[in-house]
């Protein structure tokens, strides 16, 4: 499973830089109107999602130390990407336009947050190992496996939105200059999302569910990345003075999202120093991937 994990992000890395940023792709890329932009984007991520659920074809449990340390790593990289794709972006085109750089970072941050705050007390949703009894938003009658990937499902609402609206950003902001940055986003949020398809998978084949059906609950987790990073980038493209807010408001909910729900599941098993490990690896890796691609 290590293999196939360090296979896999070596291979995105490998694309992203000679495919993306230095080959003819990359021109073609940016000759597509941006909402298209966020969805072969998103794509990707949804991609990500779907192959971190197909380890459930390799194995039927996964090592929890290693989980642990994947959704510790996936907190890293949104921490990361909460900074530098987007709140010091807020910060700089509220600052070009005039106003109050921490306004509108600090207001859309705060009701990102609020807003996933609210989803989160209203999704039924399930953590991982947790009780169908500790099942947390309106309660329901739903089966365990739908609880479980509608718990992922609240992470990625926030990965699409934020992704989309970087690459929203970079049609109406900055121009070209931010579709590096928008580009890294999207590979650091696909690489976190490896160990959310396989956090839904894994669990559900444990229990005795088939690997093809729990593939399939796994990557349905990722579908709504698409979604919302069509609807985040076509939101700031429409509505063009939003766009430090907007910008600032997917950073809480991604923030909201690593303390509520991330931090505590990779802490929950007695695998701290591994969970904090790869926090700081994933941290790393994203700080890495935009300032060296932004």
């Amino acid at each position: 499973m290590k293999t196939l994990l360090r296979f896999i992000i070596v291979s995105a890395l490998k694309y992203v830089k000679f495919n993306l940023i230095e080959g003819c792709e990359m021109s073609y890329f940016l000759s597509l109107n941006p909402i298209l932009q966020a969805l072969i984007a998103t794509l990707f991520t949804y991609a990500m999602t779907a192959i971190g659920a197909g380890g459930v074809f390799l194995a039927k449990t996964i090592n929890r130390k290693l989980l642990d340390m994947m959704l510790g790593f996936a907190g890293g990289v949104m921490i990361a990407a909460s900074f530098w794709s987007l709140l010091a972006p807020s910060i700089d085109m509220a600052e070009k336009n005039g106003q109050i750089g921490w306004v509108p970072a600090a207001v859309g941050f705060l009701a990102g947050g609020a807003f996933l705050f609210g989803v989160d007390k209203l999704l039924p949703h399930l953590h991982l190992e947790a009780p169908i009894e500790q099942a947390e938003g309106v309660k329901t009658t739903w089966q365990r496996s739908v609880l479980l990937v509608l718990a992922i499902t609240l992470h990625n609402i926030p990965e699409g939105l934020a992704v989309g609206v970087a690459f929203g950003a970079a049609a109406v902001g900055l121009g070209e200059s931010l579709i590096p940055g928008a580009i890294a986003l999207a590979v650091g949020i696909g690489l976190q999302n490896l160990p959310e398809g396989l956090a839904v998978s894994a669990p559900l084949r444990r229990e005795g569910m088939s690997r093809a059906r729990s593939f399939f609950y796994g990557q349905a987790s990722g579908m709504v990345e698409p979604i919302a990073g069509v609807l985040g980038a076509l939101a700031v493209i429409i509505m063009q003075p939003i766009l430090p807010y907007a910008l600032a408001f997917a950073a809480g909910a991604m923030i909201f999202v690593v303390v509520e729900e991330l931090i505590p599941e990779s802490q929950a098993s007695d695998n701290g120093d591994l969970a904090t490990i790869g926090l700081l690896a994933g941290f790393t890796v994203m700080m890495i991937l935009d300032v060296a691609l932004g």
